[in-house]
């Protein structure tokens, strides 16, 4: 219980913390002009939404990044509020981060305005970070490999060490990409990673990983007081710097846990957004030019057969909230 407490409580601190420097911030983003920019083939009512500011995935990532240096400076005096394992979560966030930031501004200021990084550079990047994590995390951390539903094996099944390495960085650059083409609609990213985060914080605390449920909380508060700005109406946006760095992370506390097959239900939403975007490519090309949604990612197929922008992204927490609802049920059998 006492654990628990001071995990929300952590949260709640993480929250306060973003509210209070979100004003600031977002008046620094509009004086130098960081704005979206929309595509043409976009829903015509998304141009309203040209020019408000992005990049605001800074706006989570620095309050975690304080409040976890601050805790670790903490433990320094005997205190015992956050492990050493948190900092692989944590400088993953900063990271991706790092690189979606990079992306965006190129995106709104270099040579390829409107376009960012090229594909090649920044997906090289990824899976060399993706990698890189993953050898920390079989060969320093020493995780749980793998939790299969219903086999009670203590410690989880091992792998062999470069299928595990394999698996683990294809996963972090993987849902890294699917929460990237989950943020397209206000709120939508945000709710949806926030919940999975949550829950994974949850399946933490049930298998005794009182530090990495921490930081999973602190990182949700910080993401619900990036929200109070990024609900519809957004007044900010997270960019690549916020989606990459959401991702990435999600698939590393899921690695740590062992419990990461039940990323297939609890982000269950990222999942179908990436498999549109692969089948929509793969069907074009096959069929030389039909499509198979009016339009990938799948939040933007649903908006065009005329689902609002608030119901689409309602609609898509809601089986969010439900999947890590089950997800969290599924680490019980």
């Amino acid at each position: 219980m006492k654990d628990t407490t001071l995990a929300l409580s952590l949260a709640g601190l993480a929250f306060m913390m973003t509210v209070i420097w979100g004003g600031p911030l977002l008046r620094i983003l509009r004086y130098f002009k960081i704005g979206k920019l929309i595509r043409v083939e976009e829903p015509g009512h998304h141009n309203v939404k040209m020019g408000t500011p992005t990049m605001g995935g800074v706006m989570f990532i620095l309050p975690v990044l304080l409040l976890t240096v601050l805790l670790n400076a903490v433990a320094l005096m005997g205190l015992d509020v956050v492990g050493r394992s948190v900092l692989v979560p944590l400088f993953v966030m900063v990271g991706f981060g790092t690189l979606g930031a990079i992306d965006d501004w190129q995106g709104l200021r270099g040579k390829r305005r409107g376009e960012g990084m090229t594909a090649r550079v920044k997906f090289g990047a990824q899976v060399l970070m993706g990698f890189g994590t993953a050898w920390v995390l079989k060969y320093m951390l020493d995780v749980p490999e793998i939790y299969i539903p219903g086999v009670n094996i203590p410690g989880g099944i091992d792998l062999n060490d470069y299928v595990y390495i394999g698996i683990a960085a294809f996963i972090i650059v993987s849902e890294s990409n699917a929460v990237n083409f989950t943020d397209g609609l206000d709120g939508l990213a945000g709710l949806i990673a926030a919940t999975a985060i949550a829950a994974y914080g949850g399946i933490a605390l049930i298998q005794g990983q009182i530090y990495l449920a921490r930081f999973c909380f602190t990182l949700v508060g910080a993401i619900f007081g990036f929200l109070w700005f990024n609900v519809h109406p957004a007044e900010l946006f997270m960019g690549d710097t916020g989606s990459l760095s959401l991702g990435a992370t999600l698939a590393v506390v899921a690695l740590m846990t062992g419990q990461w097959p039940l990323l297939l239900v609890i982000g269950v939403i990222p999942l179908c957004e990436a498999l549109s975007v692969t089948l929509q490519i793969g069907y074009f090309k096959l069929t030389k030019g039909k499509r198979l949604f009016k339009m990938a990612p799948l939040h933007l197929h649903f908006e065009l057969i005329g689902w609002s922008e608030t119901q689409v992204v309602q609609r898509f927490w809601l089986i969010g909230l439900l999947a890590a609802m089950l997800g969290i049920g599924l680490t019980l059998v």
